[in-house]
């Protein structure tokens, strides 16, 4: 049984995620991503203009008269969500953790699917697959996917996207957008993610939290490492303190940021409190750009 503030919980992220969807990407999304392909429609006679290798000699030859196959861009989609569940998901310093913004972006990207007919399918990872959530298509389905993502508890807490990116290659055989969405604390995976690109759609969304890169003046504060299992004391009142930890998470998120832009692969960089409609607008409108 769900609980009751489950429920009400999955209801205000829909309500908010298909505002913004409505509101804010309407066309954006579906502009952003082309079809699998082109299929047959039907066939038509020819007319002055149109391009002669679409000719159907067959049809051409029996009446006598020139006719031409129409194709229509094959719509329907595949996205998969791939969501970091470690532990350094539940970090937060304003009024959510990173996992949150996690959920409520997958619950956008799912409403923008579901809105253009596309399937969606859900990944929760860990050091392990937590859970698998093969693609369908509707409104219950993504609430299903949202409701697993509030409601799912990892039973481990460290990260191994390596492995996550093996086991999705391995699960999805037709090629798929895949939304890969974690703050990518972790080693070794740059190899799977290049060849997952490959295979693969593979679009990368860096979650950060404002806290790791600007670590306010709050005293003396206990910090717990969830994936570690440890915790300890640092001095914040200490400039020198704050500046070392300021200076060792930008290292490594700009590092982070090098290695993508390097190996030419996409992402999406997300600071929790600085908004995420802006970075989500300035990708769709930079993929449709590349496409048309």
């Amino acid at each position: 049984m769900i609980p009751e503030e489950i429920l009400k919980k999955v209801k205000l992220i829909e309500i908010k995620s298909r505002d913004i969807v409505n509101n804010l990407f309407s066309g954006e999304y579906h502009s952003a991503f082309k079809g699998a392909g082109m299929e047959y429609a039907e066939t038509r006679e020819y007319v002055y203009g149109d391009d002669v290798r679409l000719i159907d000699w067959n049809i051409t030859a029996k009446l006598n008269r020139p006719y031409i196959k129409i194709f229509e861009e094959e719509r329907e989609q595949t996205i998969i969500l791939m969501v970091d569940l470690s532990g350094s998901g539940y970090f937060g310093s304003k009024n959510s953790l990173k996992i949150d913004l996690m959920i409520e972006l997958s619950s956008i990207l799912s409403f923008s699917a579901i809105k253009n007919n596309d399937k969606v399918g859900l990944l929760i990872f860990s050091d392990r697959i937590e859970k698998f959530i093969p693609p369908k298509k509707g409104k219950s389905h993504v609430l299903r996917i949202i409701r697993d993502l509030i409601y799912f508890n990892p039973t481990h807490t460290k990260t191994n996207i390596s492995g996550a990116l093996d086991y999705i290659n391995k699960v999805v055989k037709k090629k798929s957008i895949i939304f890969l969405l974690s703050d990518f604390i972790d080693n070794n995976y740059l190899k799977n993610l290049k060849h997952t690109n490959k295979k693969h759609d593979l679009i990368n969304v860096l979650i950060r939290d404002d806290f790791e890169i600007n670590i306010p003046n709050v005293g003396l504060c206990q910090f717990y490492d969830i994936e570690e299992n440890k915790s300890y004391w640092i001095d914040t009142s200490k400039k020198s303190n704050r500046q070392k930890i300021n200076e060792n998470f930008q290292n490594l998120y700009k590092n982070i940021l090098l290695k993508f832009k390097k190996n030419k692969l996409e992402i999406v960089d997300i600071i929790s409190g600085e908004g995420y409609i802006n970075p989500l607008i300035t990708f769709f409108k930079k993929r449709s750009s590349l496409l048309h």
